[in-house]
């Protein structure tokens, strides 16, 4: 992680944030983050994250005390965001990373890393996925709907990449990104009542509402029809989307090419919004 941050829209380094003033998440995780691509030193899908951060703080006013709503606006950020990037030789106007919202204690903190060193590597290799936990959660569950809540369970997951699943056999997310496959013709994704995390990548996605053709949808996803898949990706801001060459003992030659064409249409989708 890069050294200078923002709290509130104030420039800062990360060495002289006061741990105090988190209290209320550092020492019981009461918060919410999300986290978004940044391209040329502009942020991606901006307004989706700030939406979905902004109905998690709504969700659960009684927990987590939310920072002033006019921080949470686009504007707001995107001149914090530039504010950061003038402020620091490392980063400079044309960065290109990952960036973090952190709210909680009435605070937005704003941190910045650079892409993960496996990420271009991933593009071209894309990654197996090997492993099921099964019962992982509950169907109707509503907690992993919420970017925080479901990365708790997740983080000590994320090495091993299992598919999460609920009680009833169907497939839910994976840790940290929602799960695409081939399926019947239509590129699908379980519902959010799975449950999983109502991912912007996935919602650019299903908004877009198809891909050369081909729609794009929610639908239960039962473990004993991935068998049947065709390819399988998994999104998420950071990567956009990752091929799954090999899923649960099934070879699938057609995820990497997919995978690539949905980098390319969420590109594009990206260019119209924000």
């Amino acid at each position: 992680m890069f050294s200078t941050v923002a709290v509130n829209g104030e420039v800062k380094r990360w060495e002289d944030l006061r741990l105090h003033d988190f209290a209320q998440g550092f020492f019981f995780g009461a918060g919410f983050f999300t986290t978004f691509r940044i391209e040329d030193g502009a942020p991606l899908f901006l307004s989706r994250h700030l939406r979905r951060l902004t109905a998690s703080l709504a969700a659960h006013t009684d927990t987590v005390r939310a920072p002033s709503p006019e921080l949470l606006e686009p504007a707001s950020v995107r001149d914090t965001l530039r504010r950061c990037l003038a402020a620091d030789p490392l980063l400079g106007p044309r960065f290109q990373g990952i960036g973090k919202l952190s709210a909680s204690d009435g605070q937005l903190l704003l941190t910045l890393r650079p892409h993960a060193p496996d990420a271009e590597r991933l593009q071209h290799e894309g990654r197996a996925i090997l492993t099921v936990e099964h019962g992982a959660y509950r169907h109707g569950e509503t907690s992993p709907n919420h970017k925080g809540l479901s990365y708790f369970r997740q983080f000590s997951r994320m090495q091993q990449l299992p598919v999460l699943a609920n009680e009833l056999a169907h497939a839910c997310e994976l840790p940290t990104a929602n799960l695409f496959v081939l399926l019947d013709g239509a590129l699908v994704t379980p519902p959010l009542d799975a449950p999983c995390l109502p991912g912007v990548i996935r919602a650019v996605l299903l908004d877009s509402g198809s891909i050369d053709g081909v729609p794009i949808m929610e639908q239960a996803l039962p473990l004993a029809r991935l068998a049947e898949a065709r390819a399988g990706v998994f999104t998420n801001a950071a990567v956009l989307a990752t091929g799954v060459p090999r899923l649960l003992g099934h070879t699938l030659p057609e995820s990497l090419s997919l995978a690539a064409r949905l980098r390319e249409h969420i590109l594009t989708m990206a260019s119209r919004e924000d």
